[in-house]
């Protein structure tokens, strides 16, 4: 037996985060019944979501991609963007996006079909860091990088301390990398907003050791053993 979130994300279906909501929403029956956020199942039990079997667990699937401006982090798109999973549509398991990127944000991007995994890159108390390469309009001052360090306002809440290192500088821009463990949204752009700097590129380049490398914008490859056995011991 195991709790039915944990079942459907097994299966591919979402993160356990998607999974609940789903519950919530009561769109999931076992058995014919209507699943509660509490709910066991077994694996001979009769699952659906929105009244479509749900089958057996898929094969996990691990891929990282370099997400290109101009695409937005969701299966689907009530705007009729082009979102991430049209860059990965050759591959036959369904996947989804661990976390997301804004849609003129481009770099690393996990997609799988782990739920656990899932669960665990994105949970906030795993504290797993992301780095990212920002160009930033005018020069940021050193009191200006130290603020960013140790936290600013977004909506009344301080953020955590972060890590920033001014890579190059010329009269008109700054190019900084900077590495968070929180992901709320827009925080990056709004944390340099905070000191009077606009955030005019950003890339994420990294996912705790996990680096986007020479991958090419737009294209994906799957993780490796070590990497997979790396990002489950987070």
């Amino acid at each position: 037996m195991m709790r039915i979130n944990k079942y459907l994300a097994d299966c591919g279906v979402g993160s356990r985060r998607e999974c609940d909501k789903l519950i919530a929403e009561g769109l999931v029956k076992i058995n014919d019944k209507v699943a509660t956020l509490g709910s066991d199942v077994d694996e001979n039990a009769h699952v659906t979501v929105r009244d479509k079997r749900v089958g057996d667990k898929q094969t996990a699937v691990y891929v990282m991609l370099h997400k290109p401006k101009g695409y937005v982090t969701t299966a689907k798109d009530e705007l009729g963007r082009k979102t991430v999973l049209d860059l990965v549509g050759d591959i036959k398991q369904r996947i989804y996006p661990v976390g997301r990127l804004d849609y003129d944000t481009e770099g690393l991007l996990i997609l799988t079909n782990d739920g656990e995994l899932a669960n665990r890159l994105t949970h906030p108390r795993n504290e797993v860091n992301k780095s990212y390469i920002a160009r930033l309009s005018g020069q940021l001052t050193e009191a200006e990088r130290r603020t960013v360090e140790k936290g600013v306002l977004i909506d009344g809440v301080k953020t955590a301390p972060a890590k920033v290192k001014i890579l190059e500088k010329d009269e008109h821009h700054t190019r900084v990398e900077i590495t968070i463990h929180e992901g709320r949204n827009h925080q990056v752009k709004r944390m340099f907003e905070a000191v009077g700097k606009e955030v005019e590129f950003l890339k994420r380049v990294s996912v705790g050791e996990l680096r986007l490398g020479g991958l090419k914008r737009g294209t994906y490859r799957y993780l490796n053993a070590a990497e997979i056995d790396y990002l489950k011991n987070l």
